[in-house]
């Protein structure tokens, strides 16, 4: 078995018992981030694309899911795969338009367009507006397996979280991985040598967006709602930090990034309240309402010191372990 079969190995075995030791809501949450994260890595990290719009996909895909199983009682799969669809093909026509620029250009168009479904959701019925779309059901899987219970429920977004992070990791280790990358080293080469490169960005575009929205629709049938929170602009620099945390262009780095940022969410008012305890100093206590202030030292420390992310410095020091 290769080290990297065994590690993976390794981490599935974490994952089927992390349930027992963990919040299972928590980790629920951090798996669909996680995903989130490694389909905008797919874009940024393998192709060399920076979007600033990838909240549209991951919030108007929970929406669509949570409207499919609230309003039209489609059973949970099926809502699934109405949220993925209807992120895939926002991706396609995002993508057609944004992929004729580069650079920051095509980010601002991402950014641009998302803003205008921002809006759309803010003002549509079927979002709710500003309460958002509530009391989504959880209802039964394939009609007997019933995803009210957490653990239950964990285990569907893992097997979710498996089969996305497999779909990207098979597309990198692919032929058309490897074109990607060569676009991202150096496109007008990769245009020379015959290869159709807005056709090979779409695409990548439209598989990144469709994941998204996987995640996104996952999330909305955990938590049972949706809200603007995850259409927003800040969603988008959210997902650019946990891949630039964890490791841009590396396959675990989007992952551990995530489970990072959230950890800090989660947790950081917790660790406030207990430096307060032990140590009697009570503005240790206001930690917990400050999460982006501490988020963002912490990001800008990891990229002054890991200039390639943790998972990516991790690995050159294993490679300069081996030389």
């Amino acid at each position: 078995m290769s080290r990297a079969a065994l590690g993976y190995t390794v981490l599935i075995i974490c994952g089927l018992i992390a349930p027992f030791v963990l919040y299972p809501i928590f980790l629920m949450q951090a798996l669909c981030f996680a995903l989130f994260a490694c389909a905008f890595n797919l874009l940024i990290g393998y192709t060399g694309l920076l979007s600033f719009g990838h909240a549209a996909f991951l919030g108007m895909a929970g929406y669509m899911m949570g409207l499919a199983v609230k309003q039209w009682g489609l059973p949970p799969e099926l809502g699934l795969l109405v949220g993925t669809g209807t992120a895939a093909l926002l991706g396609y026509l995002i993508g057609s338009l944004a992929i004729r620029r580069q650079g920051i250009y095509f980010a601002m168009i991402t950014l641009a367009l998302a803003q205008m479904l921002y809006f759309f959701c803010l003002q549509a019925k079927f979002t709710g507006g500003e309460d958002g779309l509530q009391g989504v059901p959880r209802g039964h899987l394939f009609g007997f397996i019933s995803l009210e219970d957490d653990r239950a429920m964990y285990y569907v977004v893992f097997a979710i979280f498996a089969l996305g992070f497999w779909v990207i990791h098979r597309t990198i280790h692919s032929p058309f991985g490897q074109v990607l990358t060569a676009i991202r080293e150096n496109e007008p080469r990769a245009l020379s040598l015959g290869y159709d490169v807005d056709k090979y960005k779409l695409l990548a575009f439209v598989i990144s967006a469709g994941l998204s929205g996987l995640a996104g629709s996952t999330k909305t049938l955990v938590l049972g709602f949706e809200t603007l929170t995850d259409v927003h602009w800040h969603m988008s620099g959210e997902v650019v930090l946990m891949t630039l945390l964890g490791g841009m262009g590396t396959v675990l780095g989007p992952v551990v990034g995530a489970f990072i940022v959230k950890t800090l969410e989660n947790r950081i008012g917790e660790f406030g309240q207990m430096l307060a305890t032990y140590t009697g100093l009570e503005w240790f206590r206001t930690i917990g309402d400050s999460v982006t202030i501490v988020t963002g030292l912490i990001f800008v420390i990891c990229v002054l010191a890991f200039r390639r992310g943790i998972v990516g410095e991790a690995m050159a020091l294993l490679r300069k372990a081996r030389a």
